[in-house]
Order: structure tokens, then C-alpha cells, then sequence
């Protein structure tokens, strides 16, 4: 490579860029499908964590009732126990006091029966948000299956074209020298439009269709070096002769015509 013309390295860029483009025409016909597939398992995979946040929750709730009801039990254990000793009190301060322990109870039942009333109510709550979560991952899943085949399918028809289009694309990389290739390479990826080659059409740059001066045109055609566009730093490997003005175009030769020769007339 390091005998390399001028004229040469540019034919195997022009080369390099015209089986980039044709793989990113492949890569267009997926359009969007490859975002829209991994959005689609994202937000899936988020209504998975959120289902499983919710059967989490109420675990918890199904617990506090467990608690309460377990509370209650001993509420009324303790009530019985009191009832007993009330009987046998000795006299009206005990009787009081024995009364206020059987009360306090009491509320205690009142109030782990409000937190069991709560607790179910929340439980069924969460039941109604995982059977909606439920019905939402069932529907983008099935959305995501269309996806899948629809982006399958478009792979499944450019799979063999894409994969000799890539053992071409490693053949051509060789023939250019590794500082050209990584500038190639790195100015490929800034642009929008993936075009880091190009040739001048109508004395403008293709792909920003900035203004090339003349005397920069002829360069390009002399192709003694490697041109670049100053404004956005693409390689100006050619240019379109047919699309140049007249007057820009190069001048031929003019062959001149054969002198002709009189015949002297003879007296």
C-alpha cells in the first residue's frame, strides 16, 4: 500500500463508500423496527418489575392482616382472662381497673379490625393494578411477537446480501493504509448521511452540496492529492464531468488544419 497513487487510494475509497452505502441501504429498510423492538422489551420488562412490586406489596398486606388477626386472638384471650378476675375482685378500685384493661382490648380488636378492613381493601387494590399489568405485558407482548417477525422477516432478506456485502467491505478496508482508513472510518460516523467520499456534481460537494472553488475542482481532477472539503471535512474523491459548466470543464487541443498548397498555373 505504500506504493499507492493518489488516483489509487481514492478508487479504493470511492470503492470502501459505495459497499457502505449499499449496507446502509439494507440497514434503512429495518427503518425503526430494531428501536421499536428493544423499546417494546424495555417497557415490558418494566411492567414485569412493576408486577413484581405489587405482588411484593401485598405479601406485606396479606402479613399485617396475618398480625392483626393473630392480635385479635390475644385481645380476646386477654378479655376472657380479665372477665375471670373481675369476678372475684375485692372491691371497686380493682373492679375499675380490671374494667379499663377489658376496654383497652377491646379497642385494641376495633383497631386491628380497621387495619384487616384496610389491608384488604389495599390487597384488592393491588389484585386490580397486577390483572391491569397482567393485560398490559399479554398486549405488548403480543405487539413485540409482531415486531420480532416483521424485523426477522426484512432480516431473513438481507441477511445473505448483508453478509457479502461485509466480506467485501473487509477486502477493500485492506487496500487502504490504516491513517487514511481511521480517518475514513471516524468522519463516517459523524455524519449523518454516512457519506465521507464523495465527488463534486454541479461544482458543489454531494452530500452538503457546499460550493467548491475551480482551482480546487481541477485538483481534484488532477488527483496528485487527497482533497478535502474544508467545511465538513469529507474527501472529494471525483468529479462529475458531465454536471460542470463549459466553462470549467477541461479545454481540448484544437488540431490545426492541413495547410493546403495552390497550384501554380502553367502559362
Amino acid at each position: 500500500m505504500e506504493n499507492q497513487s493518489i488516483a489509487q487510494k481514492l478508487e479504493a475509497l470511492v470503492k470502501l463508500q459505495a459497499i457502505d452505502s449499499k449496507i446502509d441501504e439494507l440497514k434503512k429498510l429495518r427503518g425503526d423496527l430494531p428501536d421499536e423492538v428493544q423499546d417494546l422489551e424495555d417497557e415490558i420488562e418494566g411492567y414485569k418489575t412493576r408486577q413484581q412490586r405489587y405482588e411484593a406489596e401485598q405479601k406485606d398486606l396479606e402479613e399485617t392482616i396475618k398480625k392483626n388477626k393473630e392480635g385479635i386472638k390475644e385481645a380476646e384471650k386477654l378479655i376472657k382472662k380479665y372477665s375471670e378476675q373481675q369476678k372475684n375482685v375485692r372491691n371497686n378500685r380493682e373492679f375499675d381497673a380490671i374494667t379499663k384493661e377489658i376496654e383497652l382490648q377491646e379497642l385494641e380488636i376495633q383497631i386491628c379490625e380497621k387495619r384487616i378492613k384496610e389491608a384488604k381493601d389495599q390487597i384488592q387494590a393491588k389484585k386490580d393494578d397486577i390483572e391491569k399489568t397482567n393485560t398490559l405485558i399479554t398486549e405488548r407482548g403480543e405487539h413485540l411477537d409482531n415486531k420480532k417477525k416483521e424485523l426477522q422477516d426484512i432480516m431473513t432478506e438481507s441477511q445473505e446480501e448483508e453478509k457479502k456485502l461485509l466480506g467485501e467491505r473487509e477486502k477493500a478496508s485492506k487496500k487502504i493504509e490504516d491513517k487514511l482508513l481511521k480517518y475514513y472510518e471516524r468522519l463516517r460516523g459523524s455524519l449523518s448521511n454516512g457519506l465521507a467520499v464523495v465527488r463534486v456534481v454541479r461544482g458543489a460537494a454531494e452530500g452538503c452540496n457546499i460550493v467548491i472553488p475551480p482551482q480546487k475542482i481541477a485538483e481534484i481532477r488532477e488527483k496528485k492529492k487527497i482533497v478535502i472539503d474544508e467545511h465538513s471535512g469529507r474527501i472529494l474523491a471525483d468529479v462529475d464531468m458531465d454536471s460542470l459548466d463549459e466553462g470549467d470543464k477541461p479545454k481540448t487541443a484544437k488540431t490545426p488544419a492541413p495547410a493546403t498548397t495552390r497550384r501554380r498555373k502553367v502559362e
